[in-house]
């Protein structure tokens, strides 16, 4: 056989943009169909949990913009649509809803700002330094979180209770008070979290810093904490939901209508059988969940990046 009859059909390399020769073999049609099909399974499962996942949304959203007084007549998504459920969240004295929305705002970011610092502080000493006990109270740290902070409603109102009669800004219907008590609840967890990505932090980073005339609070604060920014963005929002979400502590600990929180307040909508306010309820879950919102966005860049990568040449 000639080479002009040879068949051109065995490796013939493909040539990308720049007229380099790849050397990969050009796909055959029954591996293009396996390829098809592989991609259109995976949209199909993307495209049925993407409308799992909105349907509740969409569903809260048209309950809230519908003025009927129940949800049994707002099954029909959008039928109806009016701003009367938004008008009368603001409307009531009885029910300061603005006032819990800043309430929830206010002890939402002292609670994730103060979790982020004192578990990054928790877990820079147990990666960093090294001292009897460590392990102990690592593993203590994985105990106490066995046990819900609901347990201990009764010792921590208790507790309060003794504290505001000595420092009344401290304890029951105060928000520091709650603050603290978050602040204690959520620390195990996520110093543990943080714990695990401090250690993937190469510890070259800060022999070089001590080499130069650093100490550990500055290189936790100059350096640690920017490389570390995607779990204390994580920290941080977690932390966040937690508080807004909190309702029991909160409802114990917070009596003054003008002091709680959204989920303690919006819980009198609904509270009474009989004069349950469902889709007033709706509207103040749609913008409860505008913060939340708006913290993830802010939030993603950091998230989804790692910015440990390339640190160390």
């Amino acid at each position: 056989m000639s080479v002009d009859t040879y068949p051109a059909t065995l490796h013939t390399p493909e040539v990308n943009p720049r007229g380099e020769k790849s050397g990969r073999v050009p796909k055959g049609p029954s591996q293009r169909r396996r390829t098809a099909r592989t991609l259109a399974a995976k949209y199909i499962v993307v495209i049925l949990t993407s409308v799992i996942a909105v349907f509740p949304i969409l569903y809260i959203v048209s309950a809230s913009l519908n003025p009927n007084g129940s949800l049994a007549g707002s099954s029909g998504l959008f039928t109806k649509f009016s701003l009367e459920n938004y008008i009368n969240l603001f409307s009531n004295p009885a029910q300061p809803f603005a006032a819990w929305f800043m309430n929830t705002l206010l002890i939402g970011l002292v609670t994730a700002a103060g979790t982020v610092l004192l578990g990054g502080l928790a877990a820079y000493a147990f990666s960093r330094m090294r001292f009897s006990g460590r392990r102990l109270g690592l593993i203590t740290i994985l105990l106490v979180q066995m046990f819900p902070q609901l347990l201990a409603v009764v010792a921590i109102f208790l507790l309060m209770k003794g504290i505001g009669d000595i420092f009344p800004a401290l304890g029951l219907n105060t928000h520091i008070g709650l603050i603290m008590v978050y602040l204690g609840g959520a620390l195990g967890v996520n110093t543990y979290l943080m714990y695990g990505f401090f250690n993937t932090v190469p510890v070259s980073i800060d022999e070089a810093a001590k080499l130069d005339g650093a100490g550990h609070s500055r290189i936790f604060f100059t350096i640690i904490l920017r490389l570390s920014a995607p779990v204390l963005a994580v920290v941080g929002l977690l932390s966040f939901i937690a508080t807004i979400n909190e309702f029991v502590i909160a409802s114990v600990l917070l009596t003054a209508p003008e002091k709680k929180t959204l989920a303690v307040g919006l819980y009198q909508f609904i509270a009474q059988e009989t004069s349950a306010n469902w889709p007033v309820f709706a509207a103040g879950a749609v913008l409860a969940a505008l913060p939340v919102v708006v913290l993830f966005f802010v939030l993603q860049k950091y998230i989804v990046s790692g910015l440990t990568a390339g640190s160390v040449k």
